[in-house]
């Protein structure tokens, strides 16, 4: 990801980043990484309030633009609208239950397992 502008907006208590991303070979990048991507960008920034919007991949082209917005509180960010912000948490949501299924699974006990240990007992 490359910046190509930065602009401060202290009335919004945000930075905004003008980005370009070329990803010659491979797909076009997903919404998550370039949250991750901006987040890293910006020193001190907290992944979830980072917005981005505006992303454009011209047809036939390995080149995606975007803006990516970045606020300084939970509460800054509260002006971006509640559809946006539910968009955003469901992203987070689809990475973390693929890292939690491995620590939940246990053994399924079978009907005949049941009724052995109630025999026993």
């Amino acid at each position: 990801m490359e910046i190509i502008e930065r602009k401060e907006n202290p009335a919004l208590d945000r930075v905004e980043l003008t980005f370009q991303w070329n990803h010659s070979g491979d797909a076009t990048p997903s919404r998550s990484q370039m949250r991750d991507a901006a987040a890293k960008a910006e020193p001190g920034a907290i992944k979830a309030q980072v917005f981005i919007k505006n992303v454009n991949t011209r047809f036939g082209m390995s080149k995606t633009t975007g803006l990516a917005l970045i606020y300084g509180s939970e509460e800054s960010a509260s002006i971006e609208p509640e559809y946006v912000r539910t968009r955003y948490d469901q992203l987070s949501e689809k990475v973390e239950p693929k890292e939690k299924k491995a620590e939940e699974q246990e053994p399924v006990k079978t009907e005949s397992e049941d009724s052995d240990e109630e025999g026993e007992a």
